[in-house]
């Protein structure tokens, strides 16, 4: 213990040792001591010295701590200790606080070296992974925060060596289950630096009710509220989600979504926000961004954005928009995150658009932020943020495009001015002084023009008033005035952008441009020119407006047809030096940049310069324009004569398309009907079946109670005497005998019609045999005759069948005539016991009377519900007849339409055939034809734009 004194700094009679010396002997005390207290004072002085000497520690000490955790695990003390030292020794946090900035380089090099040293054995990592499954603060704690150090020094090779552990990711995700705060939050760090780069540990720990877990520590800490244990979880959260399509499907199918509405709820009073809540909210921001993000797939992107919708995190969104006193760089992130929930949802893009700010009187949202685009006070970042906001909510929006541009259009413009609108402003920003607002203003116009024909030419209509006395010039002419003044190049680039997307894919704007003469002159000399290299810029963008007025020019004006423009551009600018000014755009940097990804994010106003979607434009034209300049007139005859007899071929193949569709939909609509009678005749049928088992019952409870009706006046008149009952007996005696005559007579009738036909039968018989020696006769009446005698013996064969039948009731009615004959017998009264059974007669005759009637009332009313029963039969019936009937009218249509659909595409096949011989004639003369693939998906585009054009309507 003197020995431990002195190197603690207690008094010494002798010379200091030095720190190396210190630490050997320290070493040796640790490796060789018996004790356990003199191995724990030992380690613990190593600690306190791994902080000074870091180096000599991690070089000498390193074995023989990685030993006392492997042997020592009874002590919890020691091996806090241990892992203490350990992280000192490896971690880089406390030495850059000291070190000076020169040696900093010095420092990460001495962590991950020390690192490496310890990593290069597997088991270590999986030993610590043991020990921070002890739930013993001193062992747990130092050994997540040495794990962490590890994560940070040497990430990937440890990431590996827990991903093959056992359990390894599951144990480490018990740590945000710890009720110590302390060790739950450094192990949202540890997995913080776990998760990093890594896929498949994101979902392994995603899978482990990870998004559970920390939205819950985000709910308990307070939401944006919250203090930096929110943050590390949104960043956790955030490596969990970016870039991992499988997580994010988790995160939504799991309605972890839906819980993300409340970090938004922001109040009225707006003042003062902690530095901490506006990181927070700034990361929540963030998170949902990365669920919609433009770089995920389609798929996914729509079904966050529909979820977001639905949940009503999309109008919390727009409430912290349009509200007061928020923070610009929160403002700002939350323009971009609302510009990309909205991104391509139909659903979403209409709600935006009728949200309004809270103004009186109330305007769009749009327009308050098309106010701020245009206004030079604002800051860049936000008038980047609201041309973002502005183009997603056009993409792949014609309903929006073309309201915006009605605002433009002379007959929706309002002419009180109380009002500004869309349109209004984006003129006003083309127009003004500041470059900015005319780069940003032309970029959104072409935006509302993006792939939409019919907003081009109606674009065309727009009239503009450029001073008093003078008339109106088109939108059209006035950025050509404003492209020759020689403005800005920022100005000049936005310009040439719009008209380049303007006159592109339509030919009646083509015209238009082409009926100044002074812009083909402008556009000549501008390329012809030898400039600096920021007018090269303008130079490439003037030759690709050149060779659009040329690729879709319709040769209506005889002045500047195609040949004659090429051959313009032959003599003034010469083909390859317009096709090197044409090169210049999609090999300048600023270019590169902007085709990266959709949002526009420049370092500076003077790096804007390109948008997103117009590199694809470029991409799409430079290659057809180069090929169309060194064509002839005469393959450009020809290909105008394929080109128009395709379109002709095409319309008929939409047409018959079209009639296809509308079969299919019909026969779609008769199977549905057919279905539905279907169902409907089975449905009545098994009513039918029903029906006729219970009247089946009611026959069967007829016939009981008609049997029981007998036997009780078989035993009443077995036991009794008195007259009335004979009366009854011979009143149902006398009606059988009425019976019994009635059905004589039909016996008789029917025997004498019987004799009649056996008369004729052999009158023919007889007949037969006089008639004539002749073949052909004798053949003709034998033939006659045997027709006329079977049917004349299918007659007899049914009366025969009839008078069995007859003869069999008669006889049953005798039967039963005799029996009452014989109970009348029976029944007669002797003189002498008339006195002495009166009084049992006169009790017999009441129950018998009052029995009879309950019996003839309920033999009646099963007869009224028999009769029901077989009216409501006869009903049905005639219902299942005229149901078979429309169903086989039905199956006839069906069959007529698939004979239609069947010669329709036959015509198609031969269309086919056509086409694909003039495909190979243009493919042979060298142009470049569409594939049918995509004219197919083409085509298919066009069915779901109008599909949502009819949803919207």
């Amino acid at each position: 213990m003197n020995f431990l004194r002195g190197v603690m700094g207690g008094p010494s009679a002798g010379p200091q040792p030095s720190g190396a010396d210190t630490i050997q002997k320290l070493c040796d005390r640790v490796a060789s001591s018996t004790l356990l207290d003199d191995r724990r004072d030992a380690v613990r002085a190593l600690k306190s010295l791994s902080k000074k000497y870091r180096l000599e520690v991690g070089i000498q000490a390193m074995e023989h701590l990685i030993h006392v955790l492997q042997t020592d695990r009874s002590d919890s003390e020691i091996i806090g200790y241990a892992l203490d030292t350990l992280y000192n020794v490896i971690s880089n946090d406390l030495e850059e606080e000291e070190q000076e900035e020169n040696s900093a380089k010095q420092v990460d090099d001495l962590g991950s070296q020390f690192t490496e040293i310890f990593i290069k054995q597997q088991e270590n990592v999986t030993l610590l992974l043991t020990l921070v499954e002890e739930f013993d603060f001193h062992v747990r704690w130092p050994g997540v925060k040495l794990l962490t150090s590890l994560l940070k020094q040497q990430g990937p090779q440890v990431q590996q060596i827990i991903l093959v552990s056992p359990m390894g990711v599951s144990r480490l995700m018990d740590l945000l289950a710890d009720s110590r705060e302390v060790i739950r939050n450094d192990g949202v760090l540890l997995l913080q630096q776990l998760t990093k780069s890594n896929a498949a540990i994101q979902k392994i720990v995603a899978f482990e009710n990870a998004f559970e877990r920390l939205l819950d520590i985000i709910t308990e800490e307070g939401n944006s509220d919250g203090g930096i244990v929110v943050e590390d979880c949104l960043l956790l959260l955030q490596n969990l989600l970016k870039n991992n399509n499988s997580n994010q499907n988790f995160f939504k199918e799991g309605s972890y979504i839906q819980r993300m509405k409340p970090w938004f709820e922001v109040g009225d009073d707006n003042c003062g926000w902690s530095a901490q809540k506006v990181t927070n909210l700034h990361l929540m921001l963030q998170l949902v961004r990365v669920l919609v993000s433009p770089t995920n797939p389609p798929g996914a992107t729509s079904s966050c954005q529909k979820a977001m919708f639905h949940c009503g995190l999309l109008q919390q969104l727009c409430t912290i928009l349009m509200a007061t006193g928020v923070p610009a760089d929160i403002l700002t992130e939350t323009i971009n995150t609302v510009s990309e929930v909205i991104r391509g949802c139909q659903t979403n893009q209409d709600y935006f658009a009728s949200v309004n700010a809270p103004s009186n009187p109330p305007r769009p949202a749009i327009v308050v932020l098309l106010m701020s685009m245009v206004n030079e006070r604002q800051p860049f970042v936000l008038r980047c943020a609201v041309l973002y906001c502005f183009q997603c909510f056009l993409y792949k929006n014609q309903k929006g495009q073309g309201e915006i541009v009605s605002t433009l259009l002379p007959s929706t413009i309002d002419a009180t001015g109380n009002s500004v609108s869309a349109g209004q402003l984006l003129c006003g920003g083309l127009f003004s002084t500041d470059s900015l607002s005319n780069w940003c203003a032309a970029v959104a116009l072409a935006h509302a023009l993006q792939e939409n024909a019919t907003l081009k030419e109606q674009l065309l209509r727009v009239q503009l008033a450029t001073s008093i006395g003078n008339p109106p010039v088109s939108l059209l002419q006035q950025c050509t005035n404003i492209l020759s003044q020689g403005s800005k190049v920022q100005t000049r680039v936005g310009l040439l952008m719009l008209l380049c997307t303007w006159l592109s894919n339509c030919s009646i704007a083509v015209t238009h441009f082409l009926h100044n003469p002074a812009n083909v002159p402008f556009l000549t000399g501008q390329i012809a020119e030898n400039l600096g290299e920021e007018e090269q810029l303008v130079q490439g963008l003037c030759a690709l407006l050149l060779g659009i007025s040329i690729y879709y020019n319709d040769n209506s004006l005889e002045n500047y047809r195609k040949e004659k423009l090429k051959q313009l551009i032959e003599k003034r600018i010469g083909r390859e030096n317009f096709i090197e000014k044409l090169g210049f755009i999609s090999k300048h940097e600023l270019y590169s940049r902007a085709a990266q990804k959709p949002q526009p994010s420049f370092s500076s106003p003077d790096h804007m310069m390109f948008d997103h979607e117009f590199t694809k434009l470029v991409k799409e034209l430079e290659g057809v324009i180069s090929k169309a300049i060194y064509k002839s007139s005469e393959e450009d005859k020809k290909e105008e004569e394929v080109k128009k007899t395709l379109e002709q071929h095409d319309n008929i193949v939409t047409h018959y398309k079209k009639v296809i569709r509308e079969q299919d939909q019909e026969l779609e609509e008769l199977k549905q009907r057919i279905s539905t009678l279907t169902s409907q005749n089975e449905q009545l049928q098994a009513t039918v079946t029903q029906q006729v088992s219970q009247i089946q019952q009611h026959k069967d409870q007829y016939n009981l109670l008609k049997v029981q009706l007998g036997k009780d006046t078989q035993h009443h008149n077995s036991h009794s005497d008195t007259f009335q009952m004979n009366g009854i007996q011979t009143e149902e005696v006398s009606k059988l005998k009425e019976e019994l005559e009635e059905w004589k007579n039909k016996h008789d009738l029917l025997q004498g019609q019987l004799r009649e036909k056996d008369s004729v039968i052999e009158k023919l018989n007889s007949s037969q045999l006089e008639m004539g020696t002749t073949e052909q006769s004798s053949q003709t009446s034998k033939s006659g005759g045997l027709e006329h005698n079977s049917e004349l013996h299918k007659e007899l064969e049914m009366l025969r069948s009839q008078i069995q039948l007859q003869s069999a009731e008669i006889s049953k009615l005798q039967m039963e005539n005799q029996k009452l004959q014989v109970l009348n017998a029976t029944a007669d009264p002797v003189p002498g016991d008339s006195g002495a059974t009166a009084a049992t007669s006169s009790e017999l005759e009441a129950r018998l009377e009052q029995e009879i009637k309950e019996l003839k009332s309920e033999v009646k009313a099963l007869s009224e519900e028999k009769e029901s029963l077989k009216q409501h039969l006869d009903s049905s019936s005639s219902t299942v007849a005229i149901l078979q009937e429309e169903k086989s009218k039905l199956q006839r249509e069906v069959a007529e339409s698939k004979k239609e659909q069947d010669d329709l595409l036959v015509l198609l096949a031969d269309q086919d055939q056509k086409i694909s011989a003039l495909k190979s004639k243009l493919k042979d003369l060298g142009v470049p034809v569409e594939d049918e693939d995509d004219i197919e998906s083409g085509d298919q585009g066009d069915e779901d734009e109008d599909g949502d054009e009819e949803e919207q309507d």
